[in-house]
């Protein structure tokens, strides 16, 4: 009878040790996603603080949603232009980012600490989908995980179309950083 105690706990521990350690999701709905455009005629910035991250530790796969409208201006004449005429949030609503994180290992997620890691998938925007491939950070601590990182778009390559008028105004390179708060997430 002994005998079989042991096959059984030699069977457990066999499974739980094939298991992936960080086999967790973490979520959040309040991810921070502010961009600048910075030219020496003007500066503007807005910040949106309701995208939707999803990160499975397990596979590495990343997920974040924005609704474009959501975005908030210092001024009000701005965000009308942003959403009528340039990012045009009424046919295109939301932008997206599908992928992964690269180079986090499981003992990384498993210890506090902040670790920098290489982002790669298909931002899509404006209703064009374009390869990402950036560095970025992962912070672990005992609430959950925090993803933050900043890159560069340019807005042609969205197909955002800028007026002759303004075109001085408006960086040719946008930056966009992405803090998102992730908590253990549960389905």
């Amino acid at each position: 009878m002994s005998n079989n105690i042991f096959k059984t706990l030699f069977f457990v521990a066999a499974i739980m040790a094939s298991q992936p350690i960080c086999a967790q999701r973490y979520m959040t709905k309040t991810a921070a996603i502010d961009f600048i455009s910075k030219t020496p005629i003007e500066t503007f910035t807005a910040l949106n603080k309701s995208g939707a991250c999803l990160f499975d530790a397990a596979t590495g796969s990343l997920d974040l949603i924005v609704q474009i409208k959501s975005f908030v201006f210092e001024k009000q004449l701005m965000q009308e232009h942003f959403n009528e005429n340039y990012l045009e949030s009424e046919k295109f609503p939301k932008a997206s980012f599908k992928g992964k994180v690269k180079t986090l290992s499981a003992a990384q997620l498993a210890k506090d600490g902040t670790y920098p890691v290489e982002i790669e998938g298909k931002l899509t925007m404006h209703g064009v989908t374009k390869d990402i491939n950036e560095k970025a950070r992962i912070i672990v601590n005992n609430k959950g995980i925090i993803l933050d990182g900043q890159f560069n778009v340019a807005p042609t390559d969205y197909q955002i179309a800028i007026p002759g008028a303004v075109k001085d105004k408006i960086a040719k390179q946008v930056s966009i950083h992405v803090k998102a708060n992730m908590e253990p997430f549960t389905k």
